[in-house]
C-alpha cells in the first residue's frame, strides 16, 4: 500500500486519513493525537500537516463498478 492522502476519509485535506491507513490504525484517534500533538508543540503540527498535504500525493480513484439498470426485466443477465 502506498502513503497517500485519502479521497474518502478526510476532514480538511486527507493526511490524517491517509495516514491511518497507511499504518492500520483508527483515523480518529490519529486526529485527536495530531491535535494534541500540535497544542503541545506550539502549533508545529499545523507546519507538519500543510507540509504533509503539499507532499503526499492524492489517492489514485478507485475504479468505477457500474452496472446499468436492466432495461428488458424479461431477459435474464449473466
Amino acid at each position: 500500500m502506498k502513503l497517500c492522502r485519502s479521497d474518502e476519509d478526510y476532514q480538511i485535506a486527507g493526511v490524517c486519513g491517509g495516514l491511518a491507513e497507511y499504518l492500520g490504525w483508527d483515523s480518529g484517534r490519529l486526529r485527536v493525537v495530531w491535535v494534541l500533538a500540535t497544542v503541545f508543540t506550539a502549533f508545529a503540527g499545523v507546519v507538519v500537516y500543510l507540509g504533509l498535504w503539499f507532499l503526499m500525493p492524492e489517492a489514485l480513484a478507485k475504479p468505477n463498478n457500474f452496472k446499468p439498470a436492466v432495461l428488458q426485466p424479461w431477459k435474464k443477465t449473466g
